[in-house]
């Protein structure tokens, strides 16, 4: 069954976004939520049901990964993953995360990896970390 992921990020990131999906995807990963497709919410209603689909999104992934600079509702869909203990990837964009004025505590949890520079090697790092083989252990014959 292969991996799923989640992908929290600023609307304007939405190219990133969908660059990184493609290549993960490319890898046989699975994206659980797509939410680049959503136009933005108009009432109350649709806040409803994009914030239920995008929970799910998170809830159901593996791991997440974290476009920073980002918006209120990616720093609270890091933060369902942090509160569920899923692994996180922050591609620090903005060159923030380690800027002491601007950063978050969260950030610095065990399961948070952060990277700045290449978002290509941000995906090979991901891939790296995500499609490692488990180690099979061989019982003594």
């Amino acid at each position: 069954m292969p991996k799923k992921f989640y992908i929290a990020a600023s609307f304007k990131e939405k190219q990133t976004v969908n660059y990184l999906a493609k290549t993960l995807k490319s890898h046989g990963l699975q994206r659980t939520y797509d939410w680049t497709k959503n136009q933005r919410a108009a009432t109350l209603s649709d806040l409803t049901r994009i914030g239920e689909e995008e929970y799910r999104g998170v809830s159901e992934s593996d791991f997440l990964l974290f476009i920073s600079p980002a918006g209120k509702g990616a720093n609270i869909e890091f933060g369902i993953a942090a509160g569920l203990k899923k692994p996180i990837y922050i591609f620090d964009k903005g060159g923030q995360i380690n800027d002491f004025e601007n950063t978050s505590t969260f950030y610095f949890l065990d399961n948070v990896t952060r990277y700045s520079g290449n978002l290509n090697e941000f995906i090979d790092l991901v891939l790296e970390k995500e499609l490692k083989q488990p180690t099979v252990l061989h019982p003594d014959a």
